[in-house]
């Protein structure tokens, strides 16, 4: 079951990202309308922005996982200390 929580490709992350930005722009749409003028479409940014700001996050953070589980297969395939012989 954790395992369906976990996102583990670019294209998840897309698909994530994709479902925060349409429910970002629709809540941004219904600022336009509750507060007119300026103050919505602040608002409105305000709501892209953030998905911009969480999707590049979720990009990192899956880049940072690639590169640590890369260094560790690296590590694990050469160890920098020989294994101890029994006495």
């Amino acid at each position: 079951m954790k395992r369906l929580f976990v996102i583990k490709t670019r294209f998840e992350a897309y698909l994530i990202i994709f479902a925060l930005a349409l429910g970002a722009m629709t809540r941004g749409a219904q600022y336009t309308l509750q507060y007119p003028g300026v103050g919505g479409y602040l608002l409105f940014a305000a709501t892209a922005g953030a998905v911009f700001l969480g999707g590049a996050k979720i990009l990192d953070a899956l880049r940072y996982e690639r590169e640590a589980r890369d260094a560790g297969e690296k590590t694990a395939d050469s160890p920098a200390v020989a294994p101890a012989e029994p006495k």
